[in-house]
């Protein structure tokens, strides 16, 4: 039987030693391979292109281009890109702001290898590696930077419109960081019945994945909106 195709993955970090590293445990595990390496968003976004990776693990604070502009620049080019977003400091802003941009995740830099590799595996297979409940944690950490919502004069369109009853409620289950098998208890559905119902959220709403979902629910005033934190210097 031929070994499975390895999953790509582009390096993009502005110091030649953190690439190194990354490289060096990606290339020990037999499903993965490095495609590319990156100093800058500038060039990460050229390479996304020229090499169509899998995934890329994007480090934030760059040169020119940072990590978060360009995470932002290639999802929208192709939006099927699945991207992990590297930060030295757990739930901070530029972690939040990569998930915003498009990112399927964050990692810290200083994550075990196992852990590295597993994050990959999992962006790669269309799944995030932030859970719902993480994400909406940084939502009510960075409620104040979150962009206003369209005036009430705006025409209103449902943008759940497209979804069954039984979806929206599974959309709005996902926003409050319900996981499958949290999902499967509260609905008295199998946790495969649950998988089938999330798949075709995230299809009809045309989503990445769960964290994106979280996103979409807040963005779109489905749940109620995290008061920024009284006594919060930012």
């Amino acid at each position: 039987m031929t070994d499975p195709t390895p999953i790509r993955v582009l390096l993009v970090d502005d110091q030649a030693l953190v690439r190194l590293g990354f490289r060096m445990v990606l290339e020990a595990e037999n499903d993965l391979t490095v495609v590319g390496e990156a100093a800058d968003g500038e060039a990460a976004v050229r390479l996304a292109v020229e090499t169509r990776p899998d995934v890329i693990l994007m480090d934030v604070r760059m040169p020119q281009v940072d990590g978060i502009e360009a995470t932002r620049r290639i999802v929208t080019a192709n939006p099927s890109a699945r991207i992990i977003i590297l930060t030295t400091f757990d739930l901070d802003e530029y972690a939040f702001g990569g998930l915003r941009a498009g990112a399927s995740g964050f990692l810290l830099k200083d994550a075990r290898p196992a852990e590295l590799t597993s994050a990959i595996r999992a962006v790669a297979a269309g799944d995030a590696a932030v859970s719902g409940r993480v994400t909406r944690t940084m939502l009510e950490m960075f409620s104040d930077r979150l962009p206003a919502m369209a005036s009430s004069t705006a025409p209103t369109v449902d943008p759940t419109a497209a979804l069954t009853p039984r979806e929206r409620e599974i959309l709005l289950a996902i926003a409050e960081g319900l996981s499958n098998g949290e999902l499967s208890e509260r609905f008295f559905l199998t946790e495969s019945t649950v998988k089938t119902h999330v798949g075709r959220v995230l299809a009809k709403l045309q989503l990445r994945d769960r964290v994106h979902a979280v996103i979409f629910a807040y963005d779109h005033g489905l749940v109620d909106r995290p008061s920024p934190r009284q006594g919060d210097a930012r």
